[in-house]
């Protein structure tokens, strides 16, 4: 069993030398989500319709590639914005897309019932890109139940785990947002630390 405070500090030692390309990465993550939602608050139809297009089409791949260039680079590939784009779009653009689109609606149609149970649900499918990327074989729902089922039982221990960088993420958002690009690399870490734990079938140890 690992505790929280340890797998965080493995997280940040595998990040630790090697900050360049997952900065990038996730600068090219925010930059395209930014695009969407700039298009989704504008009043014009056509950037609406904009907006909604790189969503579905670039901005869900994309972070389907950086949770995955994530767990390659725990894996000793490097965690470069290639190795991001080629798992998000070159190598099966369509299985992707299939399964972050799948997995965002099924996370909307339980928010549309109430707030929390769509956190649940979010939480329950949060391991559904690692599953996909260990699983080739396996189609968009069947990653989604694989994650769902591996999550049973230890969505409260995630949770605690993203609610623990609290302070790191106030601390990015005062500094106009920069130190995010920092952070949210450590944070995908985590979570691929924490899939590795409960494919070992350890679950988080009290602190």
């Amino acid at each position: 069993m690992i505790t929280r405070p340890e797998l965080k500090s493995e997280a940040l030692a595998t990040l630790r030398g090697k900050w360049t390309q997952p900065v990038l990465a996730a600068l090219i993550v925010v930059l395209v989500n930014g695009i969407t939602q700039g298009g989704n608050q504008t009043k014009s139809a056509t950037f609406i319709t904009i907006g909604f297009l790189v969503a579905l089409l670039v901005a869900l791949n994309l972070e389907y590639g950086f949770e995955v260039a994530m767990l390659r680079f725990r894996r000793g590939r490097e965690a470069s914005v290639n190795e991001m784009l080629a798992a998000g779009f070159k190598e099966d653009y369509g299985r992707v897309l299939g399964i972050s689109l799948l997995r965002v609606v099924f996370i909307f149609l339980w928010m549309l019932l109430l707030i929390v149970p769509g956190i649940i649900k979010a939480y329950a499918y949060s391991m559904t890109s690692l599953i996909a990327e260990d699983n080739p074989e396996l189609g968009p729902k069947e990653c989604i139940d694989r994650s769902q089922a591996m999550m049973d039982g230890h969505k409260m221990e995630l949770f605690l785990l993203d609610l623990s960088y609290i302070g790191w993420i106030l601390l990015g958002i005062l500094s106009l947002g920069i130190g995010l690009l920092w952070i949210s690399p450590w944070m995908q870490m985590a979570h691929v630390r924490f899939y590795e734990e409960l494919k070992q079938g350890n679950t988080m140890a009290a602190e």
